[in-house]
């Protein structure tokens, strides 16, 4: 009977979907590590699972203590879960101090510092960005002479867009550089602008070898979405996943898992088609996809995407059924300034497109902007037809608009 620990730094929606995942599979006994009090599950999951609160879920000494506590109770751990990324280091510490099946260190760190993941790409003659560790405004001024702009300023193991910035000139480097306080221990990264169409690649793989991938489309970048409040964001995944024009990334990614230390898991990549038609890898995460990518897939095959990375993370095996749909998703972004007042355009969108809307989670009145390119709510779509999706996004987001006011 295995026993599974999930760490997760709050017990969200999607953790909650995640740990339930796990306790459904056959004779699996689950233990949580949280920040967040056991009452923040679902009721009923908080009988079918050992929970242990920590001050900070990624201190790898409060984790060490979570999970002995833990075995005390449910049983001595044969899996360490986690789907937030910045816990794939510390749940990676354990594993090797305790010889616990799963990713090791150096892969995940591989993963994680997305300077070393670049330079490794780059050694390995993958198509990535250029790049450079800056520990002074000295040495961004350098690079910037080097490749000139536009850059990316970012922390060098981020997340999801977190504290990234474009800069287009001199002044606008410097200010960031300062805002990022860099040092010796912490430089902040910098790299090139990719410029082209960006789109995300997601694979599962077992024992060092890639057995299923899909890919989105990105509408636009998600860095575009930020600097942009006006924009609304979509995404979709296309029914066609095998076609001759994305060889050169499905041959690209898969090496690139190599190179990293891949071995069991599902992967997220972001990449860039060049308007000159060749590719560029901007980085690749260990872990299941954020932003509905998980549910956009269940759709597209009608499976649970979840419970099948579940599996995978604990039994080592995965199966989905052949892709039916293309699926896309629109992510609704509050206009104008304060909270949510209203929702324009919901009536005409059900009655053009209605019938190819399978999930919606729409924003609520009096509810506080998020600030990112998820915005506060999204609506997915579903048909047969990949032109069908994207005329219908379109559609979509010319007609719903969602207020805000103060």
């Amino acid at each position: 009977m295995p026993v599974v620990f999930f760490a997760a730094p709050i017990l969200s929606e999607n953790a909650s979907r995640m740990i339930a995942a796990v306790v459904a599979l056959p004779g699996v006994r689950v233990g949580v590590i949280s920040q967040a009090p056991l009452d923040d599950l679902p009721p009923a999951l908080r009988s079918q699972v050992g929970h242990w609160r920590v001050p900070d879920v990624l201190h790898t000494g409060q984790l060490m203590d979570a999970v002995t506590q833990l075995e005390a109770r449910v049983g001595r751990v044969d899996r360490l879960l986690a789907a937030y990324e910045q816990l794939q280091v510390p749940l990676a510490e354990i594993r090797e101090l305790r010889g616990i099946t799963g990713m090791r260190v150096a892969a995940a760190h591989n993963f994680r510092d997305k300077a070393r993941m670049k330079s490794l790409l780059r050694e390995a003659g993958l198509p990535c960005a250029r790049h450079r560790l800056a520990a002074t405004r000295e040495d961004a001024a350098a690079f910037a002479r080097e490749i000139g702009f536009s850059l990316i300023v970012k922390p060098p193991s981020g997340a999801g867009a977190q504290a990234t910035s474009r800069v287009d000139d001199l002044p606008a480097l410097l200010a960031a550089v300062d805002a990022a306080a860099p040092g010796p221990d912490r430089p902040v990264l910098l790299e090139e602008y990719v410029t082209g169409d960006e789109h995300s690649f997601e694979t599962v793989s077992i024992g060092g070898r890639a057995v299923w991938h899909s890919l989105t489309h990105y509408y636009p970048s998600p860095l575009e979405v930020l600097r942009n409040p006006w924009i609304q964001w979509c995404l979709v995944l296309p029914r066609e996943v095998e076609e001759p024009q994305y060889d050169d990334i499905r041959s690209a990614a898969f090496r690139a898992l190599g190179v990293l230390g891949m071995e069991t898991g599902l992967t997220h990549m972001e990449w860039f088609r060049r308007p000159d038609g060749t590719i560029a890898i901007s980085e690749v995460a260990a872990r299941p996809p954020g932003a509905q990518i998980m549910t956009i897939i269940s759709r597209a095959h009608d499976f649970d995407a979840v419970a099948a990375w579940a599996r995978l993370m604990v039994f080592g095996d995965f199966a989905a059924p052949p892709r039916q749909y293309a699926v896309g998703a629109a992510y609704l972004r509050g206009q104008g300034n304060g909270r949510v007042r209203a929702i324009r355009g919901l009536d005409q969108v059900q009655h053009e497109i209605g019938s190819l809307v399978v999930d919606a989670k729409l924003p609520t009145p009096g509810q506080t902007p998020t600030g990112s390119y998820e915005g506060e709510g999204f609506v997915i779509l579903r048909h047969p037809e990949t032109a069908v999706v994207q005329r219908a996004l379109q559609r979509l987001i010319s007609l719903v608009r969602v207020e805000l006011a103060s």
